[in-house]
Protein backbone atom coordinates (compact mmCIF):
# COMPACT_ATOMS: atom_id res chain seq x y z
CA UNK A 1 0.00 0.00 0.00
CA UNK A 2 1.34 3.12 -1.04
CA UNK A 3 -0.45 5.66 1.25
CA UNK A 4 -3.35 5.94 3.50
CA UNK A 5 -4.57 9.17 2.44
CA UNK A 6 -7.15 10.24 -0.10
CA UNK A 7 -6.99 12.65 -2.59
CA UNK A 8 -8.10 16.33 -1.98
CA UNK A 9 -7.24 15.67 1.80
CA UNK A 10 -9.42 19.24 2.40
CA UNK A 11 -12.27 18.37 0.80
CA UNK A 12 -12.31 15.09 2.75
CA UNK A 13 -11.40 15.79 6.31
CA UNK A 14 -13.04 19.40 6.20
CA UNK A 15 -15.50 20.32 3.92
CA UNK A 16 -16.89 17.38 3.71
CA UNK A 17 -17.22 16.51 7.16
CA UNK A 18 -19.01 20.28 7.78
CA UNK A 19 -21.59 18.98 4.88
CA UNK A 20 -21.84 15.45 6.65
CA UNK A 21 -22.49 17.22 10.26
CA UNK A 22 -25.38 19.76 8.77
CA UNK A 23 -27.19 17.51 6.47
CA UNK A 24 -27.29 14.70 8.76
CA UNK A 25 -28.96 17.20 11.52
CA UNK A 26 -31.69 18.71 9.06
CA UNK A 27 -32.76 14.89 7.45
CA UNK A 28 -32.99 13.79 11.11
CA UNK A 29 -35.10 16.67 11.94
CA UNK A 30 -37.28 16.34 8.83
CA UNK A 31 -37.63 12.37 8.89
CA UNK A 32 -37.97 12.38 12.55
CA UNK A 33 -41.70 11.43 11.90
CA UNK A 34 -40.67 8.77 9.40
CA UNK A 35 -38.26 7.67 12.06
CA UNK A 36 -41.01 7.36 14.66
CA UNK A 37 -43.24 5.38 12.16
CA UNK A 38 -40.58 2.87 11.10
CA UNK A 39 -40.09 2.18 14.62
CA UNK A 40 -43.40 1.58 15.50
CA UNK A 41 -43.77 -1.00 12.69
CA UNK A 42 -40.64 -2.90 13.57
CA UNK A 43 -41.61 -3.00 16.95
CA UNK A 44 -45.04 -4.19 15.86
CA UNK A 45 -43.54 -6.42 13.39
CA UNK A 46 -40.54 -7.94 14.67
CA UNK A 47 -40.53 -7.21 18.19
CA UNK A 48 -37.49 -5.71 20.47
CA UNK A 49 -34.69 -4.39 20.31
CA UNK A 50 -36.23 -1.89 17.21
CA UNK A 51 -32.41 -0.63 16.71
CA UNK A 52 -29.81 -2.80 15.94
CA UNK A 53 -26.17 -2.28 16.78
CA UNK A 54 -23.43 -3.88 15.15
CA UNK A 55 -19.51 -3.43 15.02
CA UNK A 56 -17.75 -2.47 12.11
CA UNK A 57 -14.75 -1.01 10.94
CA UNK A 58 -14.21 2.50 9.98
CA UNK A 59 -12.15 4.87 8.66
CA UNK A 60 -8.38 4.05 9.53
CA UNK A 61 -6.64 5.26 12.82
CA UNK A 62 -3.55 7.35 11.75
CA UNK A 63 -2.00 6.31 15.39
CA UNK A 64 -2.64 3.00 15.05
CA UNK A 65 -2.64 2.44 11.25
CA UNK A 66 -5.97 -0.27 11.90
CA UNK A 67 -9.63 0.45 10.76
CA UNK A 68 -11.70 1.63 14.01
CA UNK A 69 -13.98 -0.28 15.01
CA UNK A 70 -17.82 1.58 15.70
CA UNK A 71 -21.05 0.65 16.58
CA UNK A 72 -23.82 0.54 13.24
CA UNK A 73 -27.23 1.51 13.72
CA UNK A 74 -29.87 -0.21 11.44
CA UNK A 75 -33.40 -0.88 12.19
CA UNK A 76 -33.76 -4.49 12.58
CA UNK A 77 -34.96 -6.20 9.84
CA UNK A 78 -35.24 -10.20 10.98
CA UNK A 79 -36.70 -11.90 13.59
CA UNK A 80 -34.37 -13.63 16.62
CA UNK A 81 -36.20 -17.38 15.98
CA UNK A 82 -33.52 -20.29 17.17
CA UNK A 83 -33.72 -23.99 16.52
CA UNK A 84 -34.26 -26.54 19.18
CA UNK A 85 -30.82 -25.95 20.50
CA UNK A 86 -31.44 -22.10 20.84
CA UNK A 87 -28.64 -21.14 18.14
CA UNK A 88 -30.24 -18.54 15.65
CA UNK A 89 -31.50 -20.02 12.70
CA UNK A 90 -29.78 -18.62 8.83
CA UNK A 91 -30.65 -15.32 7.62
CA UNK A 92 -32.65 -16.12 5.34
CA UNK A 93 -35.33 -17.99 7.46
CA UNK A 94 -35.33 -15.20 9.88
CA UNK A 95 -36.10 -12.42 7.56
CA UNK A 96 -39.68 -11.37 7.22
CA UNK A 97 -41.66 -9.81 4.38
CA UNK A 98 -41.81 -6.56 6.26
CA UNK A 99 -38.17 -7.09 6.41
CA UNK A 100 -37.36 -7.49 3.16
CA UNK A 101 -39.26 -4.26 2.45
CA UNK A 102 -37.50 -2.35 4.60
CA UNK A 103 -34.07 -3.28 2.99
CA UNK A 104 -35.30 -2.86 -0.46
CA UNK A 105 -36.71 0.69 0.18
CA UNK A 106 -33.11 0.96 2.44
CA UNK A 107 -35.37 2.61 5.65
CA UNK A 108 -33.60 0.19 7.93
CA UNK A 109 -30.57 2.24 7.12
CA UNK A 110 -32.37 5.39 8.77
CA UNK A 111 -30.69 5.62 12.29
CA UNK A 112 -26.94 5.37 10.45
CA UNK A 113 -27.90 9.32 10.54
CA UNK A 114 -26.71 9.36 14.03
CA UNK A 115 -23.33 7.44 12.97
CA UNK A 116 -22.90 9.83 10.31
CA UNK A 117 -23.15 12.91 13.29
CA UNK A 118 -20.51 11.23 15.21
CA UNK A 119 -18.21 10.67 12.75
CA UNK A 120 -18.39 7.91 12.35
CA UNK A 121 -19.88 7.41 8.65
CA UNK A 122 -20.21 10.16 5.51
CA UNK A 123 -23.74 9.98 3.32
CA UNK A 124 -20.71 8.52 1.00
CA UNK A 125 -18.25 6.40 0.83
CA UNK A 126 -17.57 2.64 0.84
CA UNK A 127 -20.10 0.44 2.72
CA UNK A 128 -18.90 -0.48 6.41
CA UNK A 129 -18.31 -4.72 6.28
CA UNK A 130 -18.53 -7.05 8.52
CA UNK A 131 -15.46 -6.94 10.51
CA UNK A 132 -14.79 -10.30 9.97
CA UNK A 133 -13.50 -9.45 6.30
CA UNK A 134 -10.57 -7.47 7.39
CA UNK A 135 -9.33 -11.13 7.87
CA UNK A 136 -9.24 -11.88 4.62
CA UNK A 137 -7.95 -8.29 3.08
CA UNK A 138 -5.34 -7.82 0.67
CA UNK A 139 -2.87 -5.13 1.98
CA UNK A 140 -4.16 -3.27 -0.93
CA UNK A 141 -7.28 -3.67 0.23
CA UNK A 142 -7.43 -2.07 3.38
CA UNK A 143 -6.92 1.69 1.54
CA UNK A 144 -11.10 1.43 1.02
CA UNK A 145 -10.88 2.64 4.96
CA UNK A 146 -8.74 5.32 4.12
CA UNK A 147 -12.22 7.62 4.20
CA UNK A 148 -15.13 6.97 6.33
CA UNK A 149 -17.46 4.46 5.59
CA UNK A 150 -20.62 5.84 3.80
CA UNK A 151 -24.36 5.35 3.61
CA UNK A 152 -24.30 4.79 -0.41
CA UNK A 153 -21.08 4.44 -2.42
CA UNK A 154 -19.79 4.36 -5.34
CA UNK A 155 -20.60 0.52 -5.67
CA UNK A 156 -23.37 0.69 -4.27
CA UNK A 157 -24.80 2.96 -7.31
CA UNK A 158 -22.86 0.21 -9.47
CA UNK A 159 -24.35 -3.32 -8.45
CA UNK A 160 -25.02 -2.89 -5.03
CA UNK A 161 -24.93 -6.48 -3.88
CA UNK A 162 -25.13 -7.77 -7.58
CA UNK A 163 -21.51 -6.89 -8.01
CA UNK A 164 -18.69 -9.22 -7.49
CA UNK A 165 -16.40 -8.33 -4.26
CA UNK A 166 -13.47 -7.87 -6.73
CA UNK A 167 -15.53 -5.39 -9.12
CA UNK A 168 -17.05 -3.36 -5.07
CA UNK A 169 -13.42 -3.17 -3.97
CA UNK A 170 -12.50 -1.47 -7.46
CA UNK A 171 -15.16 1.06 -7.11
CA UNK A 172 -14.47 1.65 -3.53
CA UNK A 173 -10.59 2.14 -4.19
CA UNK A 174 -11.59 4.04 -7.21
CA UNK A 175 -13.55 6.18 -4.59
CA UNK A 176 -10.98 6.60 -2.35
CA UNK A 177 -8.44 7.87 -5.41
CA UNK A 178 -10.83 10.68 -6.61
CA UNK A 179 -13.26 11.52 -3.74
CA UNK A 180 -14.49 15.05 -4.81
CA UNK A 181 -17.54 17.20 -3.84
CA UNK A 182 -19.03 16.43 -7.33
CA UNK A 183 -18.43 13.00 -7.46
CA UNK A 184 -20.61 12.85 -3.79
CA UNK A 185 -23.00 14.68 -5.80
CA UNK A 186 -23.54 12.31 -8.23
CA UNK A 187 -23.66 9.30 -5.99
CA UNK A 188 -26.04 10.45 -4.12
CA UNK A 189 -28.30 11.68 -7.03
CA UNK A 190 -27.84 7.80 -8.54
CA UNK A 191 -28.73 6.62 -5.25
CA UNK A 192 -31.95 7.99 -4.93
CA UNK A 193 -32.69 6.79 -8.28
CA UNK A 194 -31.55 3.41 -7.22
CA UNK A 195 -33.72 2.88 -3.82
CA UNK A 196 -36.81 4.00 -5.88
CA UNK A 197 -35.88 1.36 -8.66
CA UNK A 198 -35.66 -1.26 -6.32
CA UNK A 199 -32.44 -2.01 -8.41
CA UNK A 200 -29.73 -4.91 -7.40
CA UNK A 201 -31.10 -6.27 -4.60
CA UNK A 202 -30.48 -9.61 -3.55
CA UNK A 203 -31.81 -10.68 -0.30
CA UNK A 204 -30.04 -11.62 2.66
CA UNK A 205 -28.94 -15.53 2.65
CA UNK A 206 -28.75 -15.40 -0.94
CA UNK A 207 -25.56 -13.96 -1.89
CA UNK A 208 -21.93 -15.50 -1.27
CA UNK A 209 -20.60 -14.29 1.63
CA UNK A 210 -16.93 -12.86 1.09
CA UNK A 211 -15.10 -14.50 3.30
CA UNK A 212 -16.17 -17.50 1.32
CA UNK A 213 -15.58 -15.67 -1.81
CA UNK A 214 -11.77 -15.10 -0.80
CA UNK A 215 -11.36 -18.95 0.74
CA UNK A 216 -12.30 -19.98 -2.90
CA UNK A 217 -9.34 -17.42 -4.23
CA UNK A 218 -7.23 -18.38 -1.95
CA UNK A 219 -7.74 -22.34 -3.21
CA UNK A 220 -7.80 -21.39 -6.87
CA UNK A 221 -4.49 -19.44 -6.37
CA UNK A 222 -5.84 -16.12 -7.69
CA UNK A 223 -5.08 -14.10 -4.49
CA UNK A 224 -2.43 -15.09 -2.38
CA UNK A 225 -2.93 -15.84 1.69
CA UNK A 226 -1.99 -13.56 4.33
CA UNK A 227 1.10 -15.29 5.01
CA UNK A 228 2.45 -15.07 1.14
CA UNK A 229 1.42 -11.52 1.23
CA UNK A 230 4.33 -8.55 2.01
CA UNK A 231 3.12 -6.36 5.20
CA UNK A 232 1.26 -3.22 3.71
CA UNK A 233 3.16 0.49 4.34
CA UNK A 234 1.51 3.22 6.04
Amino acid sequence: METLEPRHKFYNNVVKRLFDIVLSVVAMILFCWLYAIVAILVKVNLGSPVIFVHQRPGKIDPKTGKEKLFGLCKFRSMTNDVDENGVLLPSAQRMTKFGRMLRATSLDEIPELWNILKGDMSFVGPRPWNKKALAYYTPAEHRRHAVRPGLTGLAQVNGRNAASWDKRFEYDLYYVENVSFWLDVKILFQTVAKVFKHADIIEAGKQELFWDYRKAQWEAGTVPRPEEMPEPHS
